[in-house]
């Protein structure tokens, strides 16, 4: 078997700084391959320079997207396929939905989104559903979703889900938070217990990330700035996403949310079939999708 059959490739969105950042370098130490995903073309090849020049027994690429909008998220697929034919890879075999935003102001994408339910919920739904057929290529490949703690003080929305009748930013973005575990769970039911996919949803703690530092609200920079300096650093939320993604013994796991690297009950609401069958139904009609009562 060719050395380059060997190596196992991971795709990491939101993977310029923070946690993604930290994500990819490990895995890249460790001799993988990784493609990341970020939407500054400067930090993008500075992430893919740094890191090349640190860790030359990986390999790592770096590729553009703006994941609150489809169109972008639909055009990695092509881009990810010819990057793994470059490397002579046919198979991918993990994915982490990393990538997320906070919104002080409601703000609207260009495709008529809620720009938080965009990022943090469509794109990762979308990706996932694009890049399928590779991960299910592989002998034992991952799906993870990074979320947060926040999800247990919320519920859904389901009256207004963008929130147009009034916009609290907090509550926007704990939805979410919670659509990514209902939507793991979902993901869960409908690959079936057979799967060559074991997907995860992720808590990664408070984090001293720039997360809250890019909105255009000073007093939400200043309370955030002051919130992450009590979280850990990067690098330790992003140890125990890792061992998500590489642990053998976890193949199959029916535990699927996940805090350094030990499981935990999520809210409730998560684990309800209903509520899962709901948002992946509605997630298909934003997304323009074809609905797909199991995934083969």
């Amino acid at each position: 078997m060719e050395k380059s059959e060997m190596i196992r490739t991971y795709v990491v969105t939101g993977a310029t700084s923070g946690i993604g950042y930290a994500i990819a370098e490990g895995l890249l130490a460790k001799g993988m391959s990784v493609i990341g995903i970020g939407r500054s073309p400067e930090r993008c090849k500075a992430a893919q320079d740094t890191l090349a020049s640190r860790h030359p027994q990986g390999r790592a690429a770096y590729l553009l997207a703006d994941l609150s909008l489809q169109t972008e998220v639909r055009g990695l697929r092509s881009a990810i396929d010819h990057q793994l034919v470059a490397w002579k890879h046919t198979t991918l075999d993990g994915l982490v939905n990393n990538a997320g935003t906070f919104t002080f102001h409601r703000t609207i994408t260009g495709e008529g989104f809620e720009n938080q339910w965009a990022v943090n919920h469509l794109a990762p739904f979308l990706l996932t559903h694009e890049l399928l057929p590779l991960l299910q290529s592989a002998p034992s490949a991952r799906v993870i979703s990074v979320s947060s703690g926040s999800h247990f003080r919320t519920r859904m929305n389901w009256d207004d889900l963008q929130f147009k009748q009034r916009y609290p930013p907090l509550r926007a973005y704990q939805q979410s938070k919670l659509a990514n575990v209902l939507f793991i769970a979902e993901l869960r039911r409908r690959l079936g217990p057979d799967s060559s996919i074991t997907a995860f949803a992720a808590d990664p703690g408070l984090v001293n990330t720039r997360i809250g530092l890019k909105s255009r609200s000073p007093l939400a920079r200043l309370v955030w700035d002051l919130i992450r300096r009590r979280g850990i650093q990067p690098e330790e939320s992003a140890r125990g996403i890792r061992e998500l993604l590489l642990a053998p013994d976890i193949v199959g796991s029916p535990h699927l949310y996940w805090k350094h690297g030990k499981p935990m009950q999520p809210n409730p609401q998560a684990l309800d079939p209903a509520a899962g069958k709901r948002l992946w139904e509605l997630s298909e009609h934003m997304c323009g999708l074809e609905p797909r009562p199991h995934i083969t």
